[in-house]
């Protein structure tokens, strides 16, 4: 018999494309209480740092800048839980086969403008390849590499194969990587695990 299992680790990875880790940072979104994990800008940078969108020293540059200047902080988390939500609500209408929100993708396109002003294409020997420009100078860099892949997921043939979590509460997203395309857990070991348990008490209760 299935178990079911504990609280999920702060941050996680599972989705198979940043953009859609940046927008499982709330978990049981569709509960009474979801719980919010940025709960300030520093938790943010801690998030780029794991995700492997800023280095540990622009991290710690941040932090400073952060701790130096707390109202651009605030401002900038603020604007991250926004590009967050607009990031899930889009792309939970694509996995729903519904309209994505205007008003969300106009969040989008909004960052995704603001980060193309901060790269540039260079040449590193033999191919061509796009570098961020001073993310250590900027309280929003984290938020780039997001947005640059928001529209990249957007333009791809993969968009079809974004989920959202079949569990009741979760609705957190994924990129359907499996050779079938029918996964419908963001993973087993939780949301799958804790399906199978619900649904063997509700039969046990039948009985």
């Amino acid at each position: 018999m299935s178990q079911p299992v504990g609280p999920r680790a702060a941050f996680e990875f599972i989705a198979g494309n940043l953009c859609l880790d940046f927008a499982n940072t709330v978990n049981e979104r569709t509960a009474v209480h979801p719980e919010e994990l940025f709960t300030d800008y520093f938790r943010l940078l801690r998030w780029g740092e794991e995700a492997g969108v800023i280095t540990n020293k622009t991290a710690e540059h941040l932090r400073s800048a952060g701790q130096a200047a707390p109202g651009r902080a605030r401002s900038t988390l603020r604007n991250a839980i926004a590009l967050r939500d607009a990031i899930y609500d889009v792309f939970s209408a694509v996995a729903q086969q519904q309209t994505a929100p205007g008003t969300q993708l106009a969040v989008l396109n909004r960052a995704i403008l603001d980060a193309m002003k901060h790269t540039q294409i260079v040449y590193g020997n033999p191919q061509f390849t796009w570098e961020w420009l001073g993310p250590e100078n900027s309280f929003d860099s984290v938020l780039w590499p997001v947005a640059r892949a928001a529209v990249d997921l957007l333009t791809s043939e993969e968009l079809i194969h974004v989920r959202r979590c079949a569990a009741d509460s979760c609705a957190w997203l994924f990129l359907d990587t499996t050779k079938n395309h029918r996964r419908r857990w963001c993973e087993m070991k939780t949301c799958g695990n804790r399906a199978k348990a619900k649904a063997y008490y509700e039969r046990r209760k039948l009985q």
